[in-house]
């Protein structure tokens, strides 16, 4: 679906009043414009509208649209949460100092000013408000019905996909069915965060009744939301639930059955070479779910672009990188010996990386490590990174599945299951261009023995600790660290002395499994919402 990038300045037409044009007398409505009343009139207007939902997915950065003022928000990443939040990280860059805001994310000195956090909150709000023009307005339009179904089942997709961004990240929040007007703002009320869950769950199961399975789209449509996306995305929140606030009452049953509706659809496979996932060739594969869709254009910082600068970030600044998001040593030495994912997921010192050398500058990293899934060719500008960001593979569903199995006393399935996985990674090669110029993947040559299947009398609290080391090296640098330890009470206990202090400052004040903190709200508009603030900010 990178194409459809292109059309974002159509886009930012969605996030304006996008109001009903002034008729004269004669009731004739402005030739050439697009409003609400003809949007959905026609296919492709109809497409470009669910376009521009996708595009926020896609922002990291630039202006608050919608503000008079034309403020400016700053960077965020999800690798900034679910990576350097955690043990799996260190934030880098160009000394200790570099990105106060990381420091602050890292160390749980957050202020309600944050700019990451602050970026995250308006850009959710910003794509729930376009999804919002789609969902409420698509009915009346006069375009295909199989097409209508869809296009609405899309954004209702990408409306849960933000809130469930938020919701982890904040806990309960205001929740939008239509547009707000200013005069509305005042009095918006914030829901709980159950309340806020079960408002996702309605909109990804009515997506996953609306949606096609991957393999109705067309190659150009690569990358839309499907109904496996919509599924397993209601798996991984209901799970998320299951670890920390179950206000919906679910169970580990439900998990396991839309993960075994996913597999049994034959949709989705493992892609054989774990090594060629993160590369050009592994984008919107058979392991794919969900991804953010990028390309590479010479456009400037912001939303407007359609690539992204997720690369340079975090690659090395002795290539073309800023260096942040360090891999801690504690990661690596979570891999077993030989495992051919380590390599794949962490670049060390003088590592030759697509053909390129790699020194690390310790002067320059907080842990002699950087993060080799987001290695890519330097691109013509910094912001052009055509990198696709992973957001929902295959391997997950197998071990969320093996992990509610583990749940429900189906021992021999789950251990399966994970073992699927495991035979995948030892049969990896590494990773493409380890020699210098070249970018061919070479054979690892692992030894015999490497990776072993799980041993079949695993039960309990082992076999599930089997599956979150699973989880852990699968997904290295793949920014789920944080999600897996908070719902799997965890989190806390990773956290040094002092920053746990302070992240229990923060804890949400609902009934929940376990422990975990919540974000700052962003202090404008919770300020101009009114919306009660999180505990300790």
């Amino acid at each position: 679906m990178k194409p459809t990038r292109a059309t974002v300045l159509f886009g930012l037409l969605l996030i304006t009043t996008l109001a009903p044009g002034c008729k004269d007398f004669l009731e004739k409505e402005p030739l050439g414009t697009t409003t609400q009343d003809n949007l959905f009139r026609d296919p492709i207007n109809s497409i470009q509208a669910v376009n521009a939902v996708y595009d926020v997915t896609a922002w990291d950065q630039g202006p608050k649209w919608g503000d008079p003022n034309g403020q400016y928000v700053a960077q965020t990443y999800e690798w900034m949460f679910g990576d350097l939040m955690t043990d799996d990280a260190e934030k880098g860059g160009g000394g200790p100092s570099d990105f106060q805001s990381l420091i602050e994310l890292k160390s749980w000195t957050i202020p309600p000013s944050s700019p990451p956090v602050t970026t995250l909150w308006v850009h959710s709000f910003t794509g729930i408000a376009r999804a919002n023009t789609v969902i409420n307005n698509i009915d009346a339009g006069t375009i295909d019905a199989g097409l209508k179904t869809r296009l609405k089942g899309e954004a209702l997709f990408l409306r849960a996909y933000f809130y469930f961004n938020l919701v982890k990240s904040f806990g309960g929040v205001p929740l939008f069915e239509k547009s707000v007007t200013p005069t509305e703002a005042p009095n918006v009320s914030r829901a709980t965060i159950a309340q806020t869950y079960a408002f996702i769950e309605k909109d990804l199961r009515a997506a996953a009744t609306m949606l096609p399975e991957k393999s109705g789209y067309a190659a150009a449509d690569a990358g839309r939301a499907t109904k496996g996306a919509a599924n397993g995305y209601l798996a991984r929140a209901i799970m998320y639930q299951l670890g920390t606030v179950n206000g919906n009452n679910h169970t580990w049953q439900e998990v396991y059955d839309l993960t075994s509706t996913i597999i049994t659809s034959n949709q989705y496979s493992l892609l054989a070479n774990y090594a060629a996932i993160h590369q050009d060739i592994g984008e919107n594969s058979s392991e794919s779910l969900f991804e953010i869709q990028f390309g590479t254009d010479n456009n400037t910082y912001g939303p407007i672009s359609i690539g992204t600068t997720n690369n340079i970030f975090q690659n090395n600044r002795r290539t073309f990188g800023y260096g942040f998001n360090n891999p801690t040593q504690n990661l690596v030495d979570e891999f077993e010996a030989n495992d051919p994912r380590r390599e794949v997921s962490i670049i060390r010192n003088n590592d030759i990386v697509l053909g390129i050398l790699n020194p690390v500058d310790l002067n320059e990293n907080a842990t002699g490590y950087f993060s080799r899934k987001v290695a890519i060719i330097r691109p013509p500008s910094p912001e052009a990174g055509p990198q696709n960001i992973r957001k929902l593979r295959y391997a997950d569903i197998l071990l969320m599945k093996a992990e509610a199995a583990a749940q429900l006393n189906k021992s021999a399935e789950a251990i399966a299951l994970v073992n699927q996985v495991r035979a995948r990674a030892r049969l990896s090669t590494r990773p493409p261009g380890t020699t210098l110029g070249s970018l061919t993947y070479e054979p690892a040559n692992t030894p015999p023995g490497t990776l072993p299947d799980l041993a079949a009398s695993l039960s309990g609290q082992a076999l599930l600790n089997a599956i979150w080391h699973e989880r852990r090296v699968e997904f290295a640098e793949e920014s789920l660290r944080l999600w897996d330890l908070i719902r799997t009470g965890r989190y806390l206990a990773v956290l040094p002395a002092a920053v746990r202090a302070r992240a229990q400052s923060h804890v949400a004040t609902e009934s929940s499994v376990n422990p975990f903190p919540l974000l700052p709200i962003s202090l404008n508009d919770a300020q101009t919402w009114k919306v009660p603030q999180n505990p300790g900010y």
